[in-house]
């Protein structure tokens, strides 16, 4: 889950290696480090810290910016607790290296090379870099070769040898490295929002393939020894566009960027009035012969994947299940012919969710992937792949990957009901009209988020919060209560209203918080009914509706919030605005760093 940056060229290594930390911070941040390897020199320098970027920037003042080639690391740990010397760089003999991944069989090579009470840390990273310095005569990839050969579990290492100066090489195995060439130098990076301040292209290190960067280019060969050209893809976003835009935190930046997200993952997909996936390659015939979807994704994405679940089942009459892709392979899962899989993952390096898909792969099934990463390693394992366009999200709780995740499934929803018959030509019509509606009615709900603001009051004095709602509204609140756990750390519970007499109810206090999502016309009686039980209990509730059911409800106005109207179906976008500024809200507000929330990371590259 770490974050990797390696930079050799004209500009300041340093510069480049702390400003690149910053933008991989979201991919932790319990430490940071960088090696710098100045020309003349023996060795690499190496400054490491337990804490932020901020704190590494401190402890870096006094080294030079003339260095010919640089690696970096901000750490999510793992093996070994936060402190300086479990931070990433770890030197040994002529090896420098950094890490994202995991090294399942570290404590058998510390007993087979003999390392017991020769490290310095308590990292699998360390051994694996003891183990390449023994391994090392003199030529790095022969070196690497033999010691990836020796590793179980995955890594991403990128590695400084001391008598190889102005070179950097990478590796890889599952965990991703990215590479690019720039008019001042050649990058490596985890993931490619360290690029685009940068670079127009990059391109994906395949696995097990070595990388050499130096002045001269990136040179990548294959396990054989063989050149293997770089396979280039346009970076269609800059990382570096403004900044946080004037805003507090990423968060709320990329909260008031969804509409024109979900624009632009939505606008391609509709021509003539039809829903279209040619110019992904997606034949009909998928949707056609396959009656059977098993949604694989973890966190914010299977939540995407509920809200799929219903559409599929609504509008197409499609059977769908959605299985948390850490359990899927575990589960024994049914998977017939005629079963399309569709895995979700926002970075499309999720590692539960790809050996999801390589299981399911095994037992025959097609997998289409909803991606917001051009050539991620879940897109190249997959048949099909749709990617939104979300552009860089750097906050750690999802915003607008999620709501343009969810964007897919309507348009797959409605393009598959429309294939197999089961929407007329007007109902895909108003259908697709309602979906190209939705940027105008988030903007309407973020040009009110000053009510949100205020009725987030409710949860400052409480360290627990319930949430209720039915159908596609207990589904989105299965993802607001998520965010409000992430980033306010307020125990939050999401039930189905029907639910609450079988057990929840008895936790309902005096002065409890719960938020009750009212938008389904066709339940909001029953719900109006789960209201008045916690209320009788003595819980303040937050209501979330719209106008034309608020009138039943007998709630406050300034503990209200109406959204705009929609057609049902489509109710749970300005919903997903309204829980997610809930969120940020009572996180700003408790004085929490927003973006940075405890213990998370934002891409899981760890089982």
């Amino acid at each position: 889950m770490c974050g990797i940056i390696g930079y050799i060229g004209k500009r300041s290594t340093k510069e480049i290696l702390l400003d690149s930390l910053e933008l991989l911070e979201y991919r932790g941040y319990d430490s940071a480090g960088i090696a710098l390897f100045p020309e003349g020199e023996n060795e690499p320098i190496v400054r490491k810290i337990a804490g932020r970027v901020s704190n590494l920037r401190e402890v870096c003042k006094d080294v030079t910016d003339e260095s010919c080639a640089g690696i970096g690391h901000t750490r999510w740990a793992t093996h070994g607790g936060v402190s300086d010397a479990n931070a990433h760089p770890h030197h040994h003999g002529k090896v420098t290296l950094v890490h994202n991944g995991i090294i399942e069989n570290y404590k058998e090579l510390i007993k087979e090379y003999d390392l017991k009470g020769k490290l310095l840390s308590e990292t699998d990273t360390e051994v694996a870099a003891s183990i390449l310095d023994h391994f090392y005569d003199g030529d790095p990839e022969k070196a690497i070769k033999e010691t990836v050969n020796v590793l179980k579990g995955t890594f991403a290492f990128a590695i400084l040898f001391s008598d190889q100066p102005g070179k950097i090489y990478a590796v890889r195995n599952v965990s991703p490295i990215v590479v690019a060439m720039t008019d001042h130098g050649a990058l490596l990076a985890s993931d490619v929002a360290a690029l685009g301040v940068h670079a127009k292209e990059y391109a994906f290190l395949p696995e097990y393939h070595i990388a050499c960067l130096s002045s001269k280019g990136i040179l990548v060969h294959d396990e054989k020894k063989h050149e293997v050209p770089l396979q280039l893809m346009t970076i269609d976003w800059d990382t570096s566009r403004g900044g946080k835009g004037g805003y507090p935190f990423y968060m709320e930046k990329e909260i008031h960027e969804q509409p024109d997200a979900i624009k632009d993952t939505v606008s391609p997909h509709i021509v003539n009035g039809k829903t279209s996936f040619a110019e992904e390659g997606i034949p009909d015939s998928l949707f056609r012969e396959n009656q059977n979807i098993v949604v694989i994704a973890c966190g914010t994405a299977m939540h995407a994947g509920l809200i799929g679940q219903q559409l599929f089942h609504t509008l197409a009459n499609i059977h769908t299940d959605v299985a948390i892709a850490s359990e899927f392979t575990y589960t024994n899962p049914v998977i017939k012919p005629g079963t399309l899989v569709i895995a979700v993952s926002q970075s499309g390096e999720t590692i539960d969710t790809l050996e999801a898909i390589k299981f399911a792969k095994k037992k025959g099934a097609k997998v289409l992937s909803i991606v917001n990463v051009k050539g991620s390693t879940i897109a190249d394992n997959s048949d099909y792949c749709i990617y939104t366009h979300a552009g860089p999200e750097i906050a750690v709780a999802s915003t607008k990957a999620f709501t343009s995740q969810a964007s897919v499934f309507y348009l797959l929803a409605i393009h598959a009901a429309r294939l197999n018959g089961l929407l007329s030509t007007e109902e895909v019509s108003h259908y697709l009209d309602e979906l190209t509606r939705v940027p105008e009615i988030i903007s309407q709900i973020l040009e009110k988020k000053s009510i949100v603001q205020k009725m987030t009051n409710k949860f400052l004095s409480h360290d627990q919060a319930f949430m209720i709602g039915r159908g596609l509204d207990y589904s989105l609140l299965l993802e607001g209560s998520l965010k409000l756990k992430e980033i306010s750390y307020i125990h939050s519970e999401a039930y189905a209203s029907g639910e609450l007499k079988h057990g929840t109810i008895a936790l309902i206090t005096d002065g409890i918080p719960v938020v009750a999502l009212v938008t389904q016309s066709a339940l909001a009686s029953k719900e109006y009914s789960n209201i008045r039980e916690v209320q009788s209990r003595g819980a303040s509730v937050l209501l979330i509706t719209r106008d034309s059911l608020y009138k039943d409800m007998n709630i406050p106005e300034e503990d209200t919030f109406i959204l705009p109207e929609m057609d049902d179906l489509f109710m749970t976008f300005p919903a997903a605005v309204v829980m997610q500024l809930i969120a940020y809200y009572t996180s700003f507000a408790k004085g929490y760093d927003v973006d940075k929330p405890r213990n998370l990371a934002k891409v899981v590259t760890v089982e």
